[in-house]
Parts: C-alpha cells; sequence; structure tokens
C-alpha cells in the first residue's frame, strides 16, 4: 500500500509540473489576466471599507479603479479579435489565492487590516509582474494579447511602487 501511495504521489507531482511547463493558450491568458484584476478589485474593495488609514484606503480605491478599467479595457479589447477567455490550473490558483487572502483579511481589524494588506498588495503585484514576465508573455501569440499583458504589467508596476511608499510608512 505504502508503494502505490508513493508512486500515486509522485505522478501527481510530475504531473503538475508538466502542467506548470506548458505553454497557455491566449484565451488562457486572457483569464489569468481576468482573474488578475477582479483579484485586486475584490481585495480593494474590502480595503475601503475596512482599512483606517487615509493612504491605505485611497490605493484600496485606486486598485478597484484602475484594475476594473484594465478589465474592461482588456475584455473589450480581446473580444475584438475572438480571445475568449477559458480557464486554467494557474487561473484557478489565482482566483483562490485571492479568495483565501481576502478570507485572512477580513478577520483582521485595524491597524493590523492595514499593514496586512499592504503587504498582500506587494506580494500580489511582484508575483503578477513575475508571472507576466516568465510565464504569460512568452506564452502569448496574438499581438493584442502581448497589448494587454504590456499594459497590465505597467499598471501591476505601478500599483507596486505605491504600495512600497505606503507600506513603508505604516507602523509597525
Amino acid at each position: 500500500m505504502m508503494k502505490f501511495l508513493t508512486v500515486v504521489a509522485i505522478s501527481l507531482v510530475a504531473n503538475c509540473a508538466m502542467t506548470q511547463q506548458r505553454n497557455l493558450t491566449d484565451s488562457e491568458i486572457a483569464m489569468v489576466m481576468r482573474v488578475a484584476n477582479l483579484g485586486e478589485v475584490r481585495e480593494g474593495e474590502l480595503a475601503r471599507t475596512k482599512a483606517t488609514d487615509t493612504s491605505v484606503r485611497d490605493f484600496a480605491s485606486m486598485m478597484v479603479t484602475e484594475h476594473t478599467a484594465q478589465n474592461n479595457k482588456t475584455e473589450s479589447e480581446l473580444a475584438r479579435v475572438d480571445v475568449a477567455s477559458a480557464d486554467s490550473d494557474l487561473s484557478r490558483q489565482l482566483d483562490a489565492a485571492s479568495g483565501a487572502a481576502t478570507d485572512r483579511l477580513r478577520a483582521l481589524s485595524a491597524p493590523a487590516f492595514d499593514r496586512a494588506y499592504m503587504d498582500r498588495q506587494v506580494d500580489a503585484h511582484q508575483s503578477l509582474i513575475a508571472l507576466i514576465d516568465s510565464k504569460l508573455m512568452p506564452s502569448a501569440r496574438k499581438k493584442q494579447v502581448r497589448e494587454q499583458l504590456t499594459a497590465l504589467r505597467a499598471l501591476a508596476d505601478k500599483h507596486l511602487t505605491r504600495a512600497k511608499q505606503i507600506q513603508g510608512s505604516l507602523p509597525r
């Protein structure tokens, strides 16, 4: 029985590794962008109501406004070239991570909430930039998908810079 479980575990790990190495389709990339934007909106909406620091609340409002606009622009541009969103393991993982982060944040109160939200924003934006650079951009085929990835990366970079500024100003 132990040998069987070991073989199953090795097979699962190998399968996950192969899934991670596979290039995503443009439709799967579209869904990853959608999930990334909507995750920022979801977390930002929570922070607009729970944050006590003005700069954190303002940042959260910016997340909601700018990621909603970016999502709408991306969906519009990709619809023009018939790139519909399609789920992938990666998009499901990103959505689950954002949902779990939102649940963790919801349980906190100020000022711990403000610090945790800004820590999450720094981590999330760093991860998004790395994901775009290492996985999404190399997999993108259509010019419009690459253009939207470039726009999302620029937005994430801008947000990361601001998030680090706010993070550094908050009390420990």
